[in-house]
């Protein structure tokens, strides 16, 4: 709990006093390097190498040098380190800039108090100041330059959004409008500590010996844009570090899935070395059971140990980060999922789970403004039990206007409703022209509609609403507001009419609202439903409304509970939720609204797409049963000719048994016979359900199809996720636009985001984001897919060539008696990952294509191998282990049995061990590049560019081996590599690479989905 005073800053021992400098930078120059080796070497693989390259500075156990681990460690470190100081220089510039912005604080002078330009250091908690545009503390708006202290704000700082949002001080503040009244403000605010969510505060201002609740709509946060008003004053509460931003800043634990097969390497690697190690030490030649051989036992474990290491090197680590950058790139950089009408591209937010997106099983979305558009028409309304509608969907009753202009009451009631009950906000853009600012574009539509039918709302103040209604202005005493919340799920508001009449106005989904209504509303509420379901059956959102005489005495005695409920710290919403109950029983029906939300563009069919790619799609919303069943329709999710269509309807356990059993859903149990799974998958089956029933029967729904999710709520939306993650192993999507949709978003594996008329929270939650639906099939069936092929291809193909290259050591063992001794120059083994073997296999994982971006929208069945992991597993695993150890074997064992027939021109041998090695390692590169070259499916210009200067190098390194007779520095050789020059040499190169077509032909007999 924080406690601070106004004015002159002075905080309780409650609260640490700081300024307002932010540091968002981690380093400075003295605490660069230390800081940041340790960060790098919490990293698993810096760790284990480390380890390994401090054993290879042991002369007993290593015979590698050391640079052979420390040039490739060091290189990573580097690379490493300059771009976390180049990232952070960046931020602490963006530091510096924003501490050095000045701000007006109030402070006491000799014979005054006085605005003084200071820095924004100096901006403490209690402290007065006065902005003009940009606020740069968490401050509780005191007062503005806008009647009743209105303030407009811009969030696109905080949340993406840029609609003006509304914040208003409390009405015993706003008219501290100049320091006189300043001077006599010492209100002392008793508030929760910083927290990360944008819309939620919970304070209460003490101030002459009165308590007045504050909440989030009474906060300036940092960042916010004043627009439309000069300037304000407030009280900072949270500064510096405390801020909301600052505590927003979090680490994030991102999904890593593929790249643990690259563990289970790592894995299979460790046991390779003990066990071929142990063998080494079990069957050396013994003499007698000496002490001094088991320590050299010990030793030798060690020194296969590092050794052996280069199965899996650094260098991995690197090229995969490197692979999921420019991946992520490519969606960054895909002008096919650019959105002209709003101007936003598609953006990969995370690096992490491009791979995952080309093995998506489960699709979760959301339905309003992620399948349909979020633009609001209100469509149709029944009001007292009569129908009103036009076949256009531009409303307009001619017995409507009948009724409204005869005064009937249930109507005026109605539209009078919908003009009170609501937090929209009007601006008179010019005389006569209302605009109006909703949070939501159904308020706005609602509104709306009340003002076309001669109910317009005018003007809001803390304290009243004007309508103007039928031409004559009316003005309400506005008593409290009932706020709406995805709990709740209805909004209301208590007014006092001019004639001195109380009323409790309510709207909100019908289920809700049925439940609360008095039962003299019975028969009417029968009505209603009805309508509501034939609404519903077109597609359209609903809502009820109600309303309520309140005795005078009973208010009295229920608002003094509201304002003491209203300015305790714990549990305030709790308490709140209980009053509201109580007051909101007993109301009476006055009709229902239906407002038209079209689908937006392509949906059908991307949906039908993502079908073929036996993607199953489940739609959670709060809607009615008919509604979701409408748009299920409509966006080709369920179809006539499909099987069948179970609708599954409970609020409890016994109501899906008592569903089941009247045969709703009589095939429940044949689809837990394994005998009828694979007529499941080839048949198409949908299931519509409620959030009660879901859990009941989720092995029937993973079956299906298509599942439909309706009346459930945000937290139920991120259970059923949830449920679908624990329960089955697959790779789950999560699809929404609004703030309700971010438990869901977080939950899934992947979560994405659409930038549309709800704001920008669900982009800031997601991991992926765009503008419409329908870029979704590109996102996974293209992108996704692609991302899947070419990480899959590059780790099976850097497994072969690293076994390819390691283990020769094994085979040399034999005849070196396991004395740990290494075939290749030690420089030859340091840079065979970094630079012999680098550029073609980025180039394949960057590059490569099997098919192109048409062909994987054409053919969407393309995409059910990565759903089963068939590109990279287990399996294929072994089978590149095995390939790489084959080729080890004929690389080694051709020339040993070559090198005794050939003779130089001289008649000399090849008796030199430097000549056996070059000739191995250079067969080794040869026969590694042909290998990529076959294993790329498209020789796009970029991966022929590549594979060209690779031949280059290759060519040049061969050059040099031919002109240089004396020693070459690179290969450290003692004598000359002319061998290289000699027919028989050139021969057994050609003998060793031909080799290579065998190994291929050996793969095809287990071939890998091309």
């Amino acid at each position: 709990m924080c406690r601070l005073w106004g004015f002159i800053g002075a905080v309780s021992n409650d609260v640490n006093l700081q300024d307002n400098r932010i540091k968002t930078s981690k380093y400075n120059i003295f605490t660069f390097l230390p800081i940041n080796l340790f960060e790098q070497f919490q990293r698993v693989a810096n760790a284990y190498f480390s380890v390994l390259l401090i054993l290879q500075l042991i002369p007993e156990i290593s015979s590698l040098s050391w640079f052979t681990t420390i040039v490739p460690l060091v290189f990573v470190l580097v690379i490493t380190a300059v771009k976390d100081a180049t990232d952070d220089y960046f931020r602490y510039k963006s530091d510096q800039q924003v501490n050095n912005r000045q701000s007006q604080v109030l402070i006491r002078g000799r014979y005054s108090m006085i605005f003084l330009c200071l820095s924004h250091l100096h901006t403490q908690f209690g402290k007065i100041i006065l902005y003009w545009i940009h606020t740069q503390a968490d401050i509780l708006l005191l007062c503005s330059s806008e009647p009743y202290g209105l303030c407009y704000v811009e969030t696109a700082e905080l949340d993406g959004e840029t609609n003006l949002k509304v914040r208003q001080a409390l009405t015993v503040t706003s008219d501290l409008g100049d320091i006189s009244k300043l001077m006599d403000f010492d209100g002392e605010v008793i508030c929760e500590p910083p927290n990360n969510k944008l819309d939620r505060f919970t304070g209460t201002l003490y101030w002459k010996g009165n308590k007045y609740p504050l909440d989030n709509e009474k906060m300036l946060l940092r960042g916010c844009v004043l627009r439309n008003t000069e300037w304000c004053f407030g009280m900072v509460i949270f500064a510096g570090n405390s801020w909301f931003l600052m505590v927003l800043f979090s680490t994030s634990i991102s999904c890593v899935y593929i790249f643990l097969l690259c563990l289970d390497g790592k894995v299979t690697d460790s046991l390779i070395n003990i066990l071929s190690t142990l063998t080494v030490v079990l069957f050396l030649p013994w003499d007698t059971f000496q002490i001094s051989a088991v320590f050299s036992g010990f030793l030798t474990f060690w020194s296969y140990i590092i050794i052996l290491n280069t199965v899996v090197p650094i260098s991995l680590y690197v090229s995969v980060e490197v692979l999921r950058l420019g991946h992520s790139y490519f969606i960054n950089w895909d002008r096919k999922m650019y959105h002209s009408p709003m101007g936003t591209a598609a953006e990969a937010r995370t690096t992490t789970l491009n791979e995952e997106l080309g093995q998506v099983e489960f699709i979760f979305s959301d339905k309003t403004g992620t399948l349909t558009q979020n633009i609001m028409v209100f469509s149709k309304c029944s009001i007292n039990g009569q129908m009103y509608e036009n076949s256009l969907f531009k409303f307009f009753d001619s017995s409507l206007v009948e009724a409204i202009k005869m005064e009937d009451p249930a109507v005026q009631e109605f539209f009078r409703l919908l003009a009170l009950c609501h937090t929209v906000m009007p601006e008179e853009k010019s005389e006569g022209n209302l605009v109006y600012q909703a949070q939501s574009p159904d308020e706005g539509a609602l509104v709306t509609a009340a003002r076309n039918f001669g109910f317009v709302f005018r003007a809001r103040t803390p304290e009243t609403v004007t309508l103007c209604e039928m031409g004559r202005t009316v003005t309400y005493q506005l008593l409290a507001i009932l706020d709406f919340n995805n709990v709740r799920k209805r909004m209301s508001v208590i007014v006092r009419s001019p004639e001195g009449q109380i009323k409790l106005y309510s709207k909100g989904a019908d289920t809700i609202i049925f439940e609360r209504l008095d039962p003299s509303s019975e028969n009417l509420m029968y009505t209603t439903s009805e309508h509501l379901s034939e609404f519903a059956g077109e597609g359209l959102r609903t809502l009820a409304l109600a309303y309520k005489d309140l005795d005078e005495d009973y208010f009295k005695v229920w608002m003094k509970r509201l304002l003491f409920a209203s300015t305790v710290i714990e549990n305030r919403e709790d308490q709140l939720a209980v009053l509201y109950d109580e007051i909101e029983l007993g109301m009476k029906l006055l009709g229902a609204t239906a407002i038209e939300d079209k689908l937006q563009e392509g949906v059908p069919e991307t949906i039908a797409c993502l079908n073929l790619a036996d993607i199953k799609i489940w739609v959670l919303t709060g809607d009615k049963l008919e509604t979701a069943m409408n748009i299920g329709y409509s966006c080709n999710m369920l179809r006539d000719d499909m099987n069948e269509v179970f609708v599954i309807s409970g609020h409890s356990l016994q109501d899906v048994h008592r569903v089941s059993s009247a045969g709703h859903v009589e095939k429940t149990d044949a689809f837990a016979d394994d005998s009828v799974f694979e007529e499941a998958i080839i048949a198409e089956y949908a299931l519509v359900i409620n959030g009660h029933s879901l859990h009941i029967l989720l092995d029937l729904a993973c079956l299906c199809k298509t599942v439909i999710c309706c009346r459930v709520t945000p937290m139920q939306k991120a259970q059923v996720v949830e449920l679908v993650k624990r329960h089955k192993r697959a790779v789950t999507l999560a699809i929404g636009d609004g703030a309700n949709d971010v438990s869901m978003i977080k939950t899934a594996h992947i979560g994405v985001g659409i930038s549309g008329q709800e704001g920008m929270q669900a982009v800031l939650a997601s991991d992926y984001s765009f503008a419409q639906f329908r870029y979704l099939q590109r996102l996974l069936l293209v992108h996704g897919r692609w991302s899947y092929f070419r990480m899959c291809n590059f780790l099976g193909y850097f497994f072969y060539k690293n076994f390819a290259f390691t283990l020769v050591h094994f085979w040399y063992g034999f005849f070196c008696g396991f004395s740990a001794q290494t075939v290749y120059d030690q420089w030859f083994i340091t840079l065979f990952n970094i630079v012999y073997t680098s550029l073609p296999v980025l180039a394949m994982g960057l590059f490569d294509q099997d098919v192109n971006d048409q062909n994987s929208l054409r053919y969407p069945s393309l995409y059910k191998p990565g759903q089963q992991n068939l590109l990279f597993n287990k399996r294929q695993f072994f089978l590149c282990t095995l390939q790489g150890m084959a080729t080890s074997f004929l690389l080694f064992f051709i020339p040993y049995g070559a090198f005794p027939l050939m003779v130089k021109e001289d008649g000399s041998p090849f008796s030199d061990q430097q000549a056996f090695a070059v000739t191995i390692a250079t067969s080794l590169v040869i026969v590694v590049s042909v290998q990529v070259r076959l294993q790329i499916s498209q020789n796009t210009a970029k991966t022929g560019l590549l594979n060209e200067k690779r031949v280059l190098f290759l060519s040049w390194f061969d050059a040099r081996l031919l002109l240089d007779r004396t020693r070459h520095a690179l290969l450290d050789c003692s004598q000359s590599p002319l061998h290289m020059g000699e027919p028989d040499g050139v021969l057994c190169h050609i003998i060793c690479n031909a080799e290579r077509r065998l190994v291929w032909h050996f793969s095809e007999q287990f071939p890998i989905y091309r």
